[in-house]
């Protein structure tokens, strides 16, 4: 089964720059398939940013302009390149694999395969 491990969160402060990486290891998955979430305390898990079916990128409306999903296809990785960050991204951040097509790639159910989570913490 596919296995996705995030790294690369931390606390920073309000407009630093942070990058997340998450590594998938066991079965192959296309990172074409890939996808970024995140939870804040007491809040629902919502989307990030993904690439969609064709390859091209997602990003929700928050943070558009500010993040950027990446890959490398030879390592197996995505990235997601944060910047500006506010305190509003205040979240744990969840890499998952898309697993079905009938939605836009900002549907969580559409992900079959998640990864633990990176703390990511911005203070003002």
């Amino acid at each position: 089964q596919v296995q996705l491990v995030e790294s690369g969160g931390g606390s920073v402060q309000a407009g630093d720059s942070l990058r997340l990486s998450c590594a998938a290891s066991g079965r192959t998955f296309s990172t074409y398939a890939m996808g970024w979430f995140r939870q804040a305390p007491g809040k629902e898990r919502e989307f990030v940013a993904a690439f969609s079916w064709n390859g091209n990128t997602y990003y929700a409306d928050s943070v558009k302009g500010r993040f950027t999903i990446s890959r490398d296809n030879a390592k197996n990785t995505v990235y997601l390149q944060m910047k500006s960050l506010k305190p509003e991204d205040t979240a744990v951040y969840y890499c998952a694999g898309r697993t079905a097509y009938y939605n836009t790639p900002a549907e969580a159910k559409d992900y079959g395969y998640w990864g633990q989570g990176t703390q990511v913490t911005v203070s003002s």
